[in-house]
């Protein structure tokens, strides 16, 4: 792909616009809250918030998703201990997978978290876990002016820390379990003395995968600067990203019951997978299926982005945001259905991708008597390419082809997109009655379109647009005593349409002819009504929703993964989704609170589909991979410098057929943390020592499903989409601060 502007020239005029203004003096850091989550008390919609200090007692380089799986409605799985792993980490809110959810960082958008994310980057690859401040979770109504086209069950937001007002360094050194290591380093500045303050952070991290053989590895660089003048603020962040993951196997039912557990890919041993290339099974294998030799996902990233956020008068601010994106990626699938012309039975598959993306976020706000107006847009665009290749091997050394590979010996399909989005909003909060009453008035107005070109192959072509005059959303909230307060909110929201792998472009151009002039966009109605309490050393939310999803698309798998066969969208009708969640955290004594999180959700597909020209019975079916039931407690207790936190969480089954029949059934997992910090010691302002215990009772259990997609119907649990979770993993962490 070709990009007119390179990161480094990017990166280089974001450091120089930083210092340019007045220097008055610097603003004091934000005030942090030690609280495991808060429970918004004057959100006129359901918003909860994990702060630093929760994030900062799990382990180092824990995916921040996976902390929010203790909120209610949030469901997070991985197939790896830290839920890094993108093939297989999944995360829903209220049965809304992360597809259907909208994601961003300091406001910029991160596409939908998915593993081929054709308009994004997992939030792990954006930044440093321990560079986030916190994360708030909106469910069912996200605010109108959050950056995502996908947003149709809510959003997540991550905000980055700011740099510290004093000079200090930061060194964190963990290892683990599979040979893992991760080493944090980061250096605050301090007031340069030009009322600007920066950090810089540096990470390596690398450990064995903890069945099978490859080698997991991270490197990543973040840069912040902030600079005031007068009650305004520049601000800029950089990120660079190097990642490489070796993937485990997806198993199914069935080959799990032959080969156990940690059944996983060949690698090392090449010659059994030239074997069972040639149909030459052993040990329990019956297909060439249930494993390949050996698959890795390359990621290169670079962003950066340049905020304004300035006062205009007395009662008005403008917030500008200027952001530009780069991404490079390669899946590598060791086939054993294209052999080498080296003479091997096996070549490599890639998918490969390449974003090239920039944009504007701008919203201007004013404040009028009671009255808080605001008003903005949002612009993008975004070049995304998608390619599959085939590649010679000459021998079973992962080692000599764990790069980005070039010069395929075979290219099944190579296509362009080009996207432009324009999405515009307004809103009035306005509170009444000496601010006991707050009323949230808002609308948004997505336009997206799409035009996809297919270079090879035979892959659609062709241009689909997604938009909507006016999106309401109405938020009330009211508060009943000094203590409680009630809420209601009502959100229609659209998913636009996406280009990539399992898009509308992802089907043959005679299926796209027939099917695009009646495909609609993805949208939802969304009711959600609560009640909220505070009282001392008490606090609690208890809400109820409903949810109207309509022209609900699946995309139906068609084979197995590997083999990569267009897939077929199926417009089912309606979803609807009915559920109540309710929280807890209680301080029964000092240092020591309880928290406790339960939700049941109800989502059910209400039309059959036809599968080509079989029609399956969908109807009444519960919604693949969103399960009814969770159920999450902690107990956590911190004095004197000893911190602990023991936590579990049950999920429920969950069903990976379009008509339910096949799931996997519920599972309990726990997980403990335990540290102590000194301050004032050796030199150190802070001295820290961390145990963290994942899978705590070693559980076996499914994690997670649909790594390769669902299909209508496995009565006999062999379709290869499942991937198990890590056993217990044990992580232990020394860090400083100078």
């Amino acid at each position: 792909m070709k990009h007119i502007v390179t990161p480094r020239a990017i990166v280089k005029a974001i450091l120089a616009a930083t210092f340019i203004g007045p220097v008055p003096a610097l603003a004091d850091d934000p005030v942090k809250t030690d609280d495991i989550s808060v429970f918004g008390q004057k959100e006129t919609r359901q918003v909860l918030t994990m702060t630093r200090s929760e994030l900062s007692e799990a382990p180092p380089g824990y995916s921040p998703l996976a902390s929010l799986q203790k909120l209610p409605g949030v469901f997070f799985s991985s197939s790896d201990p830290l839920g890094n792993y993108e093939w297989g980490s999944r995360f829903s809110i209220r049965g809304f997978n992360q597809n259907q959810l909208g994601f961003t960082l300091d406001g910029l958008p991160l596409g939908d978290q998915s593993y081929s994310n054709n308009n994004g980057l997992s939030i792990g690859r954006a930044i440093s876990q321990e560079n986030i401040s916190r994360v708030s979770v909106s469910e069912g109504a996200s605010d109108t002016g959050t950056a995502s086209t996908s947003n149709l069950g809510g959003s997540v937001q991550f905000f980055s820390v700011d740099p510290k007002n004093r000079f200090g360094v930061t060194l964190a050194e963990t290892y683990g379990s599979a040979n893992s290591s991760r080493t944090f380093l980061r250096l605050d500045t301090g007031d340069l003395g030009a009322h600007t303050k920066a950090f810089v952070s540096l990470l390596y991290s690398r450990a064995d995968k903890w069945k099978g053989y490859g080698p997991q590895s991270e490197k990543q660089l973040n840069a912040k600067i902030v600079h005031f003048f007068g009650e305004s603020k520049i601000t800029a962040f950089v990120d660079l990203s190097r990642r490489d993951e070796s993937d485990y196997a997806d198993l199914s039912l069935d080959s799990q019951r032959r080969l156990g557990w940690n059944w996983d890919n060949y690698a090392p041993d090449f010659q059994r997978a030239a074997n069972a290339a040639k149909g030459i099974f052993t040990g329990g294998v019956t297909s060439v299926d249930d494993a390949y030799y050996f698959a890795r996902g390359l990621r290169n990233d670079e962003l950066a982005y340049m905020n304004a956020n300035l006062k205009l008068s007395a009662i008005a601010r403008l917030d500008t945001t200027v952001y530009y994106h780069h991404n490079d990626g390669q899946g590598h699938w060791y086939t054993p259905y294209v052999p080498s012309p080296s003479g091997l039975p096996i070549s490599i598959r890639t998918t490969e991708y390449g974003i090239s993306r920039g944009g504007v976020i701008s919203s201007l706000v004013a404040r009028l008597h009671h009255h808080r107006l605001s008003t903005g847009f949002w612009y993008e665009y975004n070049k995304h390419q998608l390619t599959r290749n085939y590649y010679n091997i000459t021998s079973g050394d992962i080692n000599a082809y764990d790069h980005f590979l070039s010069n395929p010996i075979a290219t099944a399909f190579l296509q362009q997109f080009d996207t432009t989005t324009w999405q515009f909003f307004a809103q009035d909060q306005a509170t009444f009655f000496n601010d006991r009453l707050k009323v949230t008035l808002g609308v948004k107005s997505p336009h997206v379109n799409i035009d996809a070109n297919s270079l090879v192959g035979n892959l659609a072509a062709g241009s689909i647009s997604a938009q909507r005059g006016l999106l309401p959303q109405v938020g009330l909230n009211y508060q009943l005593t000094p203590a409680e307060n009630v809420f209601f909110s009502y959100a229609q929201n659209m998913r636009a349409f996406q280009p990539g792998i399992s898009g509308p472009f992802s089907t043959t151009q005679a299926a796209f002819n027939a099917t695009s002039g009646s495909l609609k966009p993805e949208t939802s109605q969304t009711v959600d009504i609560g009640i909220k309490t505070q009282r001392g050393n008490f606090q609690a939310s208890l809400d109820a929703y409903l949810v109207n999803f309509d022209n609900r698309l699946l995309s139906i798998s068609q084979c197995v993964g590997i083999l990569g066969c267009p897939s077929t969208l199926a417009n089912v009708g309606s979803v609807h989704t009915r559920g109540v969640e309710g929280a807890f955290q209680w301080s029964p004594v000092q240092d020591v609170t309880w928290y406790n999180s339960l939700t049941y959700t109800s989502s059910k597909y209400q039309s059959d589909y036809l599968d080509g020209t079989t029609l399956v019975r969908a109807a009444g079916k519960n919604v693949v991979d969103a399960p009814r039931l969770m159920f999450a407690t902690q107990l956590a207790y911190e004095h004197a410098g000893f911190f602990g936190r023991l936590g579990a969480k049950y999920t429920g089954e969950r069903y990976y057929t379009y008509t339910n029949d096949a799931k996997v059934p519920g599972y309990w997992l726990t997980d403990l943390s335990t540290g102590y910090r000194l301050r004032r010691v050796l030199g150190l302002q802070e001295l820290r020592f961390q145990l963290n215990v994942t899978n705590l009772l070693n559980e076996n259990y499914w994690a997670t499903i649909g790594t390769n997609g669902f299909v209508s119907s496995d009565p006999q649990g062999q379709f290869w989409t499942l991937q198990n979770g890590a056993p217990r993993q044990v992580f232990g962490t020394v860090s400083g601060t100078f």
